[in-house]
């Protein structure tokens, strides 16, 4: 895509006002709101708005111009944007994450005790032989997770954008898969949904503060490198499914355990005969309690799935429904390590569209 000279990436974080900011990211796409000025709050809904009670996205403020409720307000109309920041120079910029499609990975770098192991990974056990001096922040749990994985640490990532907050943390900002599942916000203090502690997930229902807006406490700064978001890496996509993250994943916490008798549903037709017989082989499994590379079988047909579904001889969640039966016949008690195996090979499978005669 051309990129016109005053849309150039620099000037989403060096333009001279906040307004320049504001509408670089709204020409590529991106849904801004103002901010308080001087703060990294949304900015207060007008007088009128509390005093009746709606659901944010029927606001009646939105038709009229009205930046009420935060993020639920973004929008990438230029002219609205230019109204709202004439006449407040000062606001800050907010991006709402889910419009946008992004997924924001928020490091916070806060003073505070080290939670117990168990809480600085969710789902992933620390022997006490790992000797934790030194961990601190996000950026130590980030780095911790992704030495796990045996991946890149995502706040090296020079691929993609990432902003220095005026507290000490950063926001890597990426793009969310286009095919996937929407991904939810999360904070990594929660008991429930996180992906590492002191790492906070800006996505859907969440707002990102954009590089180059200031605020009493200092200016959140583009730090060198790209200068928009890079596609998030399937290793971390991967890891916000394992965590809870994905809004299509349901993990049931009693999976029922189909019936040897009951009956199977079989696809039929080109694109479904090549999917039945992976299934079979992810069923055959049920036999053995562990071993029979049930994994790797399951990863196969969800990757199979994923490239048919691309190419348009199966709906993605008829692929869903019958791998996430085929997987839970076979291991009825690890319904979330079957959730994020299939989820991970449909959404790889999608960048390679498969056609049946590929594979007869």
């Amino acid at each position: 895509m051309p990129v016109h000279p005053e849309d150039q990436p620099s000037q989403a974080t060096t333009g001279r006002t906040q307004l320049d900011v504001a509408l670089w990211l709204a020409r590529h796409g991106y849904p801004v709101h103002p901010l308080t000025p001087g703060a990294k709050t949304p900015a207060a809904n007008c007088p009128a708005c509390p005093r009746v009670e709606h659901p944010p996205h029927d606001c009646p403020c939105h038709s009229q111009g009205g930046w009420c409720h935060g993020f639920h307000a973004a929008t990438t109309d230029l002219d609205t944007i230019r109204h709202w920041w004439q006449s407040q120079p000062g606001f800050g910029v907010g991006v709402s994450c889910g419009p946008a499609r992004l997924v924001v990975i928020d490091l916070d770098a806060h003073t505070t005790d080290l939670p117990s192991r168990e809480r600085l990974l969710p789902g992933i056990p620390i022997p006490p032989a790992v000797d934790l001096t030194g961990l601190h922040s996000g950026f130590d749990t980030l780095a911790l997770l992704a030495a796990y994985r045996s991946r890149p640490n995502p706040s090296e990532d020079t691929t993609t954008l990432r902003v220095r907050t005026p507290s000490g943390g950063m926001h890597i900002w990426y793009r969310a898969p286009r095919n996937g599942p929407p991904l939810r916000s999360s904070s990594g203090s929660s008991s429930k949904t996180a992906l590492a502690w002191q790492v906070d997930i800006r996505a859907t229902n969440g707002y990102i503060v954009a590089p180059g807006t200031r605020t009493t406490a200092g200016t959140y700064k583009a730090l060198p490198g790209a200068r928009q978001p890079a596609p998030l890496p399937l290793w971390l996509t991967a890891e916000l499914t394992r965590t809870g993250h994905s809004l299509a994943t349901t993990l049931p916490t009693t999976p029922a355990v189909p019936s040897p008798r009951s009956r199977r549903p079989r696809p039929t037709g080109d694109g479904q005969r090549v999917l039945a017989s992976l299934l079979e082989e992810v069923r055959a499994c049920e036999v053995s309690p562990s071993g029979m590379a049930f994994t790797e079988k399951l990863n196969r047909a969800a990757f199979t799935a994923g490239g048919l579904a691309q190419a348009g001889h199966l709906a993605e969640a008829e692929c869903r429904d019958l791998l996430l039966q085929a997987a839970t016949h076979a291991r009825p008690h690890q319904a979330r390590r079957n959730a994020l195996i299939i989820e991970t090979g449909l959404r790889a499978g999608s960048a390679r569209p498969i056609h049946p005669k590929e594979r007869t």
